[in-house]
């Protein structure tokens, strides 16, 4: 293994601190106020463009043709710091790996480094591969992994995923990474064989990590 590939939010803080729902009241407001839409149609189209795009984002691009830089500018802009707080345990954890950690998310860069300012994980992580990485196509579609892989040139078996959404994941092992699940709300064993592990939190990966590269 020689990289640790982590999704950005609901891993590395937990679902419980609800930082998306902040992020959610913008995603619609901007459809009603940027956008235009009528409010009765908002939600529908957001689940329509979640299944068919895997992003709000990419629906409002293609449909609407939007900004992303402008949405992406304006969905971010929420009170981190009122949700977030310092966590020294994940610090600790993610210093001590032993393989360099990467951020790869479906957000914006400028959100990655309020997340990771908040959570006092500033120095730790090697970079960040954000929406932009394969032209705003978000995760579970595979060009963001491949051109994920082509910046580390690194082979998929060579990397780590930490995720908590399950469709990321089966991605990420079509690829043949290894596969990690965090969060507690969804209970389930090596499903269809692309989950290699489950973990209560991000903070729980080193002896993980110990285990698979056989370090007593």
């Amino acid at each position: 293994m020689k990289a640790v590939l982590f999704d950005l939010d609901n891993t590395l803080y937990p679902v419980e601190c609800d930082l998306f729902s902040l992020i959610d009241v913008r995603i619609n407001r901007y459809m009603e106020e940027v956008v235009a839409i009528d409010p009765t149609d908002v939600d529908g189209l957001r689940r329509r463009y979640w299944h068919d795009y895997g992003a709000t984002l990419q629906g409002l691009v293609r449909h609407h043709a939007i900004d992303p830089e402008d949405y992406l500018d304006y969905v971010h802009a929420v009170d981190v710091a009122s949700r977030l707080s310092h966590d020294p345990e994940l610090r600790h954890t993610l210093k001590t790996l032993g393989l360099p950690s990467y951020v790869f998310t479906n957000g914006s860069r400028c959100h990655v480094d309020r997340v990771v300012t908040a959570l006092g994980l500033d120095g730790i992580f090697i970079d960040v591969f954000d929406i932009r990485i394969a032209d705003y196509q978000p995760k579970p579609n595979p060009d963001p992994y491949r051109q994920v892989l082509q910046k580390l040139a690194l082979p998929g078996d060579q990397c780590i995923m930490v995720e908590d959404q399950l469709q990321n994941l089966q991605t990420a092992k079509q690829f043949g990474m290894k596969t990690v699940l965090v969060g507690v709300e969804q209970s389930v064993t090596q499903k269809d064989g692309y989950l290699d592990a489950q973990l209560v939190r991000s903070a729980d990966i080193g002896e993980l990590l110990d285990q698979w590269l056989g370090i007593d």
